[in-house]
């Protein structure tokens, strides 16, 4: 596959950066925040943002495989900008394109296991078979959510996963 072949998804990604400082450190890793509409994928990436992360891409992301790696960026007619319910769409410095280290699948009803079994996002057809990022399945409105991202990002970027969804059996997937 060229370098230069994009994918729309229907996901809002943010880069963690500061916001994985209490867990380790600044993290230059994307997130996808997936979900049906209305899951609380842009509530997530706005109090992400608050935390110190950057804003990628709201609604839509454009995933790409360079390198043998998983990146992640904004489709042009969306960069900089995110749809805050009740306020409006709002301009914000954007985060470049950014290797993927964590996808989130945001279900609002679901109940949540304390230690869920490891599992991977699967990738759209044409970016197989490029290794897929762990996938977490949270609750997007628990207060703790964005904590729980970026403590989860930040261990498996220093292989400090003991258990859980994002452990995998042969190592560190960054």
């Amino acid at each position: 596959m060229a370098a230069s072949q994009r994918v729309l998804i229907h996901a809002t990604s943010v880069v963690l950066a500061e916001a994985a400082a209490p867990f380790g450190g600044a993290l230059d890793l994307a997130v996808l925040l997936l979900g049906p509409s209305d899951a609380g994928k842009s509530d997530v990436a706005l109090r992400l943002i608050a935390a110190g992360a950057k804003l990628l891409a709201d609604d839509q992301t454009a995933l790409f495989v360079q390198d043998g790696r998983l990146f992640a960026e904004a489709p042009p007619s969306l960069h900089g900008q995110i749809e805050v319910r009740g306020v409006g769409i709002l301009k914000l410095p954007p985060a470049k394109q950014t290797v993927v280290g964590l996808a989130v699948y945001l279900e609002p009803e679901r109940k949540i296991v304390r230690l869920p079994e490891a599992a991977s996002y699967r990738l759209p057809d044409p970016l197989r078979p490029v290794l897929a990022p762990p996938l977490l399945t949270l609750r997007p409105f628990e207060a703790s959510t964005p904590a729980k991202i970026a403590a989860a990002a930040a261990a498996l970027a220093r292989s400090a996963f003991v258990a859980g969804a994002a452990s995998t059996p042969s190592g560190s997937f960054l």
